[in-house]
């Protein structure tokens, strides 16, 4: 028999649990909520000149953010080369903010972004904070770099952006938690790094 720790999926658990909401349907309801247009994703592909050249940058206040704290940092250091492998994952994804393309394929590559920091334990108290931290420094950026009358409409695109996002990732730390908790996982740490990692396994 399994114990609790085991990521082995279960009956009813793996049918109800895999992916319960459509990465691509849950963008498109983002999308309507946010007002996100196609007017906003034509303008964010326009600012990518600007901001995808601080991309390393905005990572190292990201990382660095997260290693102040002595739980958060020990997790990052728990091997060697895993700062080093987010910094690059980090810059992509970064990146990817600007390409002008929000479809299905975005949702879950941000599903998965999700799903990879809950398996490191990086739950949604340290991730929502941090991306505070990506938002500050990338809209300091726009008004540094942008005319007076560019920046309103950049702040407009790119905020409503940021709230997807943040949206898309938290909706990955509830599928996470939710399935962590059907394998019988009572802590709901451990629940949500399990959960993840099955997730992930079967990804």
């Amino acid at each position: 028999m399994r114990g609790p720790a085991s990521p082995a999926w279960t009956g009813r658990a793996r049918d109800r649990y895999i992916c319960p909401v459509d990465p691509g349907e849950l963008l498109d309801l983002l999308k309507r909520r946010t007002g996100f247009t196609e007017a906003h994703a034509a303008l964010l592909r326009e600012l990518g000149e600007v901001m995808v050249p601080i991309a390393h940058e905005v990572a190292l206040a990201f990382y660095d953010y997260l290693g102040r704290d002595p739980e958060l940092g020990a997790i990052l250091h728990a091997e060697p080369g895993r700062v080093e492998r987010l910094y690059r994952t980090f810059a992509r994804w970064y990146g990817e903010l600007f390409s002008g393309v929000y479809d299905r394929a975005y949702a879950e590559r941000r599903r998965r972004i999700g799903l990879v920091h809950a398996r490191l334990g990086i739950g949604p108290r340290a991730m929502i904070p941090a991306m505070g931290i990506v938002q500050e420094l990338s809209l300091e950026h726009m008004r540094m770099a942008l005319r007076g009358h560019e920046v309103y409409s950049a702040v407009e695109a790119f905020e409503k952006l940021v709230a997807m996002e943040v949206a898309l990732i938290e909706e990955s730390y509830l599928e996470a938690l939710s399935l962590g908790l059907s394998l019988g996982h009572r802590d709901l740490t451990q629940a949500l790094k399990e959960g993840a990692s099955a997730l992930l396994s079967r990804a």
